[in-house]
């Protein structure tokens, strides 16, 4: 990849990050203002179905935050650019937490996410979780 290239792999992964970061802190407004309002997503907690819109998010973001420490990692992240416009990035999703019991566990997840810029701006457009 070239330099140009090197530059937009690392600011989708850093805006994968700040997305991971406004869930794992329940930032709603950070997280609405990476997300396209027509986002569309699959994950688990849509049951196989494909939901489009911010509404389905905002459930989450409306609930009590959880206590305790909590840990975010994005390991093994990969970029596809589809273009200067839109790219692709997929990695596993590590979060670190304490269970009922106060013990540490770890929770993986696969996640997909599509970025598309429009007027200079990048938006989260599509994510498939599982």
């Amino acid at each position: 990849m070239n330099e140009t290239g090197d530059a937009l792999r690392d600011e989708l992964i850093d805006l994968t990050r700040r997305l991971l970061k406004s869930i794992g802190e329940g930032d709603w407004k950070t997280y609405s203002e990476l997300c396209d309002a027509n986002i569309t997503a699959f994950e688990p907690e849509s049951a196989g179905h494909l939901v489009e819109g911010m509404d389905f998010h905002h459930f989450y973001f409306s609930l009590p935050a959880s206590s305790g420490p909590r840990n975010t990692t994005l390991a093994s992240p990969h970029v596809w650019m589809l273009g200067r416009d839109a790219g692709v990035v997929a990695y596993v999703r590590l979060t670190q937490r304490l269970d009922e019991s106060g013990k540490p566990v770890t929770v993986q997840c696969q996640e997909t996410r599509v970025w598309h810029r429009r007027e200079g701006r990048w938006k989260h457009v599509h994510f498939h979780r599982s």
